[in-house]
């Protein structure tokens, strides 16, 4: 063998073992756990994974679901740098159901979830976990809802990602408490319920289905053209191209946010670009990319 070709060998080692070093501090420096606090009076569980110092991206499920729905999406924004939070909606996923649902609620939830979980895990700890039994032991008033912390938090805005009632959430959560987010993507998303899935009228006088979650989505959300417009971070508004909300009431949403753009998704439906998909998944990492975040 000569000189030339053992240095080569010699550096091609080296590079094998830099790169099994690298593959060894990604496997055990990233998070993947769940929990369960009290967020506004109830019960919140979610879950946390990614880089452990990533930039936040929240998602947001759909009516009666949870945030595994959003494993395929959560795994690549993981893969991407972010740390990635999905909670369980309140009375939905591994919560203890609810008499009554509202939308509202659930955007005070998110707010909150948001100062009370993702902002103190950034302003103390590396580890959800660490955080998670700091902010329990040392102020439970702060995951409660009921109080303050006496550590000064940092005023983080995470990206969210919501589907369907979760993208409802994200724009009402910035409607009711402008600046919670960096930025908005969601999908299959509507500001009131004619919105082209039914005849509303009548669906109101003899519903599929009498359960609370299907009545809230009967009578809410109740967002105006106005609202969108108070809307300052950046915004993805996307449907599918046969998706149950019209095409039509998807570009009012958009063309009514100021800095908005609207993404029909071909071929997709109400959810098939997102369940078991990564199409969708990508469109958010990209999305993230193109604002900077």
């Amino acid at each position: 063998m000569s000189k030339r070709e053992i240095i080569a060998a010699i550096i091609t080692v080296v590079l094998i073992v830099i790169m099994l070093i690298q593959w060894a501090f990604n496997l055990f420096h990233t998070v993947h756990e769940q929990h369960t606090v009290v967020i506004n009076g109830v019960p919140i569980t979610y879950l946390v994974k990614g880089e452990p110092q990533g930039k936040p991206v929240l998602l947001l499920h759909g009516n009666g679901g949870s945030h595994k729905d959003l494993y395929v999406m959560t795994d690549l924004l993981a893969q991407a740098g972010y740390l990635v939070w999905a909670p369980d909606s309140r009375g939905q996923g591994e919560n203890p159901p609810l008499d009554e649902y509202h939308y509202s609620d659930m955007a005070d939830d998110m707010h909150f979830f948001v100062q009370q979980v993702i902002n103190p895990y950034y302003a103390l700890s590396n580890s959800p976990k660490d955080i998670y039994k700091r902010v329990t032991q040392s102020a439970p008033s702060l995951i409660s809802g009921s109080g303050s912390a006496s550590v000064a938090l940092p005023d983080l805005k995470p990206a969210v990602f919501g589907w369907s009632d979760g993208g409802i959430i994200a724009l009402l959560t910035e409607v009711k408490y402008p600046g919670t987010w960096n930025a908005i993507i969601t999908s299959g998303a509507n500001i009131d319920p004619d919105c082209g899935v039914w005849d509303l009228e009548q669906e109101r006088a003899n519903p599929a289905d009498t359960s609370a979650l299907y009545k809230m989505m009967l009578y809410e959300p109740n967002m105006t053209v106005e609202d969108l417009q108070t809307i300052q971070c950046p915004c993805l508004i996307a449907a599918g191209e046969n998706d149950l909300i019209s095409l039509e009431h998807t570009h009012l949403i958009g063309e009514n946010i100021p800095n908005s753009e609207v993404m029909i998704v071909k071929g997709a439906d109400h959810g098939s670009h997102i369940l078991h998909n990564p199409k969708m998944g990508r469109i958010v990492v990209e999305y993230l990319k193109k604002i900077d975040y």
